[in-house]
Order: C-alpha cells, then structure tokens, then sequence
C-alpha cells in the first residue's frame, strides 16, 4: 500500500498531525523528562518526521491485515517510543545513576528512567492505552487522556475504545550497555484496562526494539488480531531514512525446527541445577554455537536473525529467576510463538504464554526458541522423552 492511500484511509493514527505541532512530554506533568530526553525529540521529530515515521508504520500495519485502527495507534506509538529512545541512546555519554533502585533492587541509571519516560510520554500521547506498568514504574499507572484540556472538554469520540494495555521493559541490556553493546525494548500489549490477572496468551500484539547499529522493531500479530483468516505472523521492521520512515525488512519470520545455536543464561544455575549443568554440556559436546552478550534482547534477538536456535535463562535454589512475565517474558514469548517457536516454563511443562501474571513482578525461568531445541530441554529437564 502506498504512503498516498494511507491518508485516505478512516483509521485513527497515533502521532501530530502537523510537523510543527510540538510534542507532549513525559509522565503526567512531564517534570521527569531530562533535557537529554527533550533535545532528543526535538531532534528526532523536525521536519514533518514524526508524521512521516507514524504514515509509514501504519500503512505496514495495514498491509499485515490490521484493521482495528487504535490498535494501529497503540503498535505506532510504540514505534514513536523506540524512535525516541534510538535518539536518546546515540547521545549518551555519562554512566548517570539517578540515585534509586528497581524492584529487583537494581541500582537505576538516569538513562533507564528516560527511556521509561519516553514509553510513557508516548503511550500517553496515542489516546489509546489506558494503563502502562513497565519495569521502572512496577505500578498499573493511568495513562488515559484527560477530559479536558485548558478548560474545555476534548473529543469523546474515542471513548468507548476498545483501550489497550501495555507491560514494557524501557531499555533491557542497561547493565551491558556501556561495552556499547546492543541493548533493547520489550513491550506487551492487551486489550482491556488492566494488566493483573492476564496471561501472555491473551496479548493482541507484542513487540521488541534493538538499538544496535541499526535500530529494528520486530512485531508480532496473533491471528486473532489480523483480519482475512490469516494466521499469526512475526516480522521486522527498520528504522531508515535518518530515522523518518520504517520500511519492512522482514515480512514474515519463520524459525527451523532445529538449530545449533545456543544462549544459556544465568549459567551460574549449573553449580547446584544438576540437570540444567548437563543441558549445557550436551550443547558443548554437539558443538553448538554459542550467542551469548548478556542481554536478553539481543541474544533472542539472534534467534530470530538466524531462523533458529534456543534461549534458556534457568534458576536454582542459590541463582534465583530475574526474568519478569509481564515486562519481558509475555511479550517475548508471543514473538517466538507467533514465528513458529516454542516456550516453555523453565520446571513446568507449559508455555510462558499461559502463566497467569498474579503479580505484576512475578519472575521465573524460561526456554524459548525452535520447537525441536526447546523439545530438547525439556528431555533434559523434565526427563521427557
């Protein structure tokens, strides 16, 4: 479809309309945004690119039979965070700690906060989500627009939704980052007003950025949120044209059944995990490749670029699950279902995507990747055969 018709089309679109409308800021009153975060839209959204970027990434979403037009909003203002966050990135220099801590006790990165506000700022801006939780904010956060604006009451044509719901880890990898590194965004999108009590099952949609030396947006799309009886799809989109416009570099990503490629997680487990240390040793002796940077953004990632490969991030009683369902295994798991993949629990025999998020810092271990890999750890964890 082409740019032209886009404009035509009676779909609501995230974003300004006009290139010289400036842009909202930050967390409610925008107090929290630094003026790395405010130069960085200013910079990333001059000359009509905001416009161009939103156009763009709609008529691809259209054109993947995605016809709810505020779930093209809620997918294109994710695309409008990663385009922020992008810009951020390249003009990072110091290695800031604002002074607090997440809820895994992590010391916090000014950086990791002002990625955080520019998810929030632009999750706001859509008019689309009702609620957002992300990493740095562990708390089902109001982003509904308000009703009025300067006195006077804003459109209510929107109003009856259907509104959307959004569980995001900011800037996954902020502990690799300063190797320079690729670092990423994980995002979990439901429709509803509220985030407790789902599962990963239930997401209409789910994507994940990687800032590396291009930045790339990877989506995926139950079949429930496609129109036309088409199934699910994973695919990638690319940042180009001095970040003005996202062209598809993947239409669909299908992973193989088996591949040697392997990404073993908090490998310290293996000390007291016995099967889990003779996983990774049957990896070692079938020599397979070894992907591993310590982020689990790109190192999945990989798994995705080279159509194949496994992932685990397993616990033990003195090495402790760190992964979070809603901000980071939901949304992935989604991705490498949707491409053919499988997921597992790292002790249950049961997809991540069925793990009901009772707590919005629910933790717990995982295996993604190709269905005959992922068949393969569970012979070796769970003693099928």
């Amino acid at each position: 479809m082409s740019s032209s018709s886009s404009h035509q089309h009676p779909l609501h679109i995230s974003g300004r309309r006009s290139p010289n409308e400036p842009p909202q800021h930050g967390i409610n009153d925008g107090s929290g945004l630094s003026d790395l975060v405010r130069q960085s839209f200013a910079a990333v959204d001059v000359d009509g690119k905001a416009v161009s970027r939103d156009a763009s990434l709609t008529d691809i979403l259209i054109s993947m039979n995605v016809t709810e037009s505020r779930l093209i909003g809620a997918l294109v203002a994710l695309g409008e965070a990663t385009a922020h966050i992008s810009t951020i990135l390249q003009n990072y220099v110091e290695h800031t700690y604002a002074g607090s801590q997440n809820s895994s006790g992590d010391d916090q990165l000014q950086l990791d906060i002002d990625c955080d506000n520019c998810v929030f700022d632009a999750v706001r801006e859509s008019g689309v989500y009702a609620t957002a939780a992300s990493e740095e904010t562990p708390v089902e956060t109001n982003v509904m627009p308000s009703s009025t604006t300067s006195g006077s009451t804003t459109s209510t044509a929107d109003d009856d939704g259907p509104w959307y719901s959004v569980g995001f880890d900011p800037l996954d990898g902020s502990s690799i980052i300063d190797a320079n590194f690729s670092v990423g965004s994980i995002f979990g999108v439901w429709e509803g007003k509220h985030l407790l009590g789902r599962t990963g099952r239930q997401q209409v949609a789910s994507a994940v950025s990687l800032y590396g030396p291009r930045t790339t947006l990877l989506i995926a799309l139950p079949s429930t949120s496609r129109d036309g009886g088409l199934g699910n799809v994973t695919f990638e989109v690319t940042l180009v044209y001095d970040k003005s416009h996202w062209e598809v570099s993947r239409s669909s990503i299908q992973l193989e059944r088996n591949k040697k490629v392997f990404a073993p997680g908090n490998l310290r487990a293996t000390n007291d995990n016995e099967r889990y240390d003779a996983l990774v040793k049957h990896w070692i002796a079938e020599r397979y490749t070894l992907r591993y940077s310590g982020g689990m953004v790109p190192d999945v990632y990989h798994i995705f670029a080279k159509s194949g490969g496994v992932f685990s991030n397993v616990s033990s009683e003195k090495a402790r699950a760190k992964l979070r369902l809603l901000y980071e295994v939901a949304a992935m798991g989604l991705l490498v279902e949707c491409a053919g993949g499988m997921t597992t629990h790292e002790f249950k025999d049961m997809s991540v995507l069925d793990v009901v998020i009772d707590d919005l810092d629910k933790r717990l271990g995982v295996c993604f990747g190709s269905k005959g890999e992922v068949e393969k750890y569970k012979q070796f964890m769970f003693g099928k055969n």
